[in-house]
C-alpha cells in the first residue's frame, strides 16, 4: 500500500553500488534531497539514515527488491537526530523486529523518549506542517538502543562499521567507516551535494550550518578527520556518493571560512541582519554553482537551494549571537 504523502512525488531510482550500497530515495520535501543508505551483506542490512515515516513503506518495497526481509534488518543507524536523518527510526524498529538502532551517546535520549524532539521540531515547523511532514515518532524502546561511542566498531556479517565522533553540523553527529568499501557514510558533515548540480560528472558541495550547534572550527576538525582516513568515496544523506575527496573537503574548508565572514559582516537589526544575510548567502551559492559550471535555469536554481539557503542563514546567526555572548 502507498503513502498518500507521495501520491504525485516522482521518487528518483535507487542508485546501486559496489560492495552492497545502496541510495534509496527518503522521498523528504522533494525528490532527490534525503537519501537511505542500505548496507547489504550476506543477506542481511545494515540501514544509515531514516528519512521520516513517509520514507518507510518505499524503503521496505526497496529491501524487499534486494532480497532482503523486515526480519533481516540487523541495524538502524542514524548518523545524527535531525528528523529528516532519525525521524523514522521508531517506526523501522517496529517494522525490523531484530534491529537495533545505533545513536550518537548525545542523541539516544532524544529518540527514546522523543518529546523533546518533536515540541522543538513543532516549534520551528508549527504543528500541521509538522505532522504532515513527519507524522508519528513513536519512542525507540531503550533495550533496542546501542549507544556508539568514538572509536565504537560492529562486525556486520565479516564487514567492520567503526564510528566517528563529528562535532561541527551537531554535537549528536558520528559518521561510519565501512571496511568493505573503504567508504564513508557522511550524515551532514561533509556537507550536501545535490545530483542536479553535477556537471560532467564532477559534484558541486556546499557546507550545511544548520541551527543550533554549527561550530565552525569543530566542523573544520571533523572533515579533517574524515579526510585523514583515506575513504574512496562518500555517502552524503544529501545526495548519494560521492568521490575526489580531498578536492571536496577543500571546498568545504573555503566556504565555511566564507560563510562565517558573511555572518560577521552582517549588520543592523535583527530583521534587517537576517534578510541581509540571507540574501548574502543566497548569492554566494548561486554565484558558486555557476562557477562550478552549472547551467540549470536561474529560478530552478534558487528553488532546489532555497531550503539550505534559509536554514544556513539561521545556523549562522545562532553561532554568531552564540559567538559573540561568549567573547562578552
Amino acid at each position: 500500500m502507498s503513502d498518500p504523502y507521495f501520491a504525485s512525488f516522482p521518487m528518483l531510482p535507487t542508485l546501486h553500488h559496489d560492495h552492497g550500497i545502496h541510495t534509496v530515495d527518503a522521498g523528504y520535501l522533494r525528490p532527490g534531497l534525503a537519501s537511505i543508505h542500505v548496507i547489504v551483506q550476506d543477506g542481511h542490512a545494515a540501514l544509515v539514515d531514516t528519512g521520516s515515516v513517509h520514507s518507510v513503506t518505499h524503503l521496505l518495497a526497496n529491501l524487499e527488491q534486494l532480497g532482503v526481509a523486515p526480519e533481516a534488518v540487523d541495524y538502524v543507524i542514524t548518523t545524527h537526530v535531525h528528523l529528516d536523518h532519525a525521524g523514522a527510526a521508531g517506526v523501522l524498529l517496529a517494522a525490523c523486529p531484530h534491529a537495533r538502532l545505533v545513536v550518537h551517546p548525545r542523541g539516544a535520549r532524544h529518540l527514546i523518549d522523543p518529546a523533546r524532539l518533536i515540541a522543538g521540531s513543532i516549534a520551528v515547523y508549527g504543528e500541521a506542517l509538522f505532522h504532515q511532514l513527519y507524522g508519528e515518532i513513536p519512542p525507540a524502546p531503550a533495550d533496542r538502543v546501542i549507544p556508539a561511542e568514538d572509536g565504537h566498531q560492529i562486525d556486520f556479517h565479516g564487514r567492520v562499521l567503526t564510528f566517528f565522533d563529528t562535532p561541527g553540523h551537531a554535537r549528536h553527529h558520528f559518521c561510519i567507516h565501512d571496511s568493505a568499501s573503504n567508504a564513508i557514510f557522511t550524515g551532514d558533515t561533509f556537507g550536501i551535494s545535490y545530483r542536479e548540480f553535477d556537471v560532467d560528472g564532477q559534484p558541486f558541495i556546499f557546507p550545511t550550518t544548520t541551527p543550533v550547534q554549527f561550530e565552525p572550527e569543530a566542523l573544520h576538525a571533523s572533515i579533517d578527520r574524515l579526510l585523514a582516513l583515506e575513504p574512496s568515496a562518500a555517502f552524503l544523506t544529501h545526495y548519494g556518493r560521492v568521490t575526489g575527496l580531498p578536492g571536496l573537503g577543500a571546498t568545504l574548508h573555503r566556504m565555511i571560512d566564507d560563510l562565517v565572514a558573511l555572518a560577521l559582516a552582517a549588520t543592523g537589526d535583527d530583521e534587517t541582519r537576517y534578510i541581509g544575510l540571507e540574501r548574502a548567502v543566497e548569492h554566494y551559492l548561486l554565484d558558486a554553482a555557476r562557477a562550478h559550471g552549472c547551467t540549470l535555469e536561474h529560478d530552478r536554481l534558487r528553488d532546489l537551494l532555497a531550503g539550505d539557503v534559509e536554514l544556513n542563514t539561521q545556523g549562522l546567526l545562532v553561532w554568531r549571537d552564540q559567538n559573540s555572548a561568549s567573547r562578552t
